[in-house]
């Protein structure tokens, strides 16, 4: 089988074997001998096929499909069926056939070989500590890239996937989700979030939780990690980049040089965010480069006004936007999910202490439920559309 570097793809794509548990779906479990039968008769069955769509399929058999896919050495989709993109056609070296979150606007086509995922697993299990003896929820479709490497990672290395919180111990989640799946996962131990959360530190002393954040796209995967243990992150790292992975800042813009790009991607990515990289390595991200708000000629990053509304008493969750002034250019605007009790007056006075004029927003809306993709991250695209 191919993989983008000219390689064999890994022999290796279940890291379990017999009775261990692979999946435990939908009230059921299968071990890794019954997956290995599956994979097996689901290429018998569709060997007259040259690329397999797992977009549909619930869990186990959406993996199923793409473990045989691997085993052919041929291309599966698992894509969005209700927001499919178009494809012009598939590389040759394709694995799997995905595409971007839509959080920014419509999804884009990607096509990725085994290579730019599987290499990474090793490192991946080093930063995470994720083992065989680890059940792994998956808090969302599969069609989004964190779940499907979550789950793809999971299987390689012989641990069990599941969308059962109380049977798990480690949970792949979005920072908006987590805290629900905290509450119903007793048996937590370490959480994988994508993105950089603002209280992710407190809920690993609520939870006796190792969080592990890291940093990345769909287009690039993995760019940098790190992990927050203690009270309010006392103890957390600073994001260091994957092997392999170089970056640069050019006019505040990240760029990335990676072996973990999507096919067709340029030699330096630009990922579109704001960032901050020290000559130690150590990589700050502040934020999209397309929320940057221009307020009088000050500029205000978005994430970082969320990151500090978020930590309002009785704010759920919060978005933040610029909008058109005919005098300032552009002004704060704060969507926002408040606590049943919360009073949308006491929430504005308190932000007002915690952030400059110019990042204050001068207009808010409450909102019931902030528009997400499946991913569970802010559809900002379908907020502006709300907004207007």
């Amino acid at each position: 089988m191919r993989s983008g570097s000219g390689t064999a793809f890994p022999a290796v794509v279940l890291g379990g074997a017999g009775d261990d548990a692979a999946v435990r779906a939908s009230g059921r479990a299968w071990s890794y001998r019954e997956l290995e039968r599956a994979i097996d008769e689901w290429n018998r069955r569709h060997h007259d096929l040259d690329c397999y769509d797992a977009s549909e399929l619930e869990l186990t058999e959406a993996l199923v499909a793409v473990c045989a896919a691997a085993r052919r050495g041929i291309p599966v989709r698992v894509e969005n069926p209700e927001a499919r993109p178009e494809r012009r056609g598939i590389p040759a070296e394709a694995f799997l056939l995905v595409a971007t979150s839509g959080s920014t606007g419509r999804p884009r086509p990607l096509a990725r070989t085994a290579a730019s995922w599987y290499d990474s697993f090793p490192e991946f299990s080093a930063r995470t500590g994720i083992t065989a003896a680890d059940r792994v929820l998956i808090t969302g479709p599969l069609h989004a890239t964190m779940h499907l490497f979550g789950a793809l990672h999971a299987l390689w290395a012989g641990a069990c996937v599941t969308d059962e919180p109380g049977h798990a111990t480690v949970v792949h989640a979005v920072p908006a989700v987590l805290r629900d799946v905290v509450r119903a996962a007793p048996r937590l131990r370490t959480a994988v979030i994508a993105g950089i959360a603002p209280d992710t530190g407190a809920l690993a002393v609520a939870a006796h939780l190792t969080v592990m954040e890291y940093y990345g796209s769909a287009e690039v995967s993995l760019v940098a990690a790190r992990r927050i243990e203690g009270a309010a992150g006392a103890t957390a790292e600073p994001l260091r980049l994957f092997a392999g992975v170089r970056a640069e800042i050019r006019n505040r813009l990240l760029f990335v040089r990676t072996p973990y790009a999507v096919l067709g991607a340029p030699e330096w990515s630009d990922v579109g965010d704001l960032a901050e990289l020290d000559d130690h390595g150590q990589l700050r991200v502040r934020g999209r480069g397309d929320c940057a708000i221009n307020v009088g000629g000050t500029l205000v990053v978005a994430e970082d006004v969320e990151q500090t509304l978020a930590a309002v008493p009785g704010v759920r969750a919060v978005a933040v936007l610029g909008a058109p002034h005919a005098v300032f250019g552009a002004i704060v605007t704060a969507a926002v999910e408040l606590d049943p009790d919360a009073e949308l007056t006491a929430v504005r006075a308190r932000a007002r202490t915690m952030l400059s004029r110019e990042a204050t927003p001068r207009r808010w809306i409450p909102v019931p439920h902030l528009p997400r993709t499946a991913a569970g991250k802010v559809a900002r695209g379908a907020l502006r559309d709300l907004l207007v």
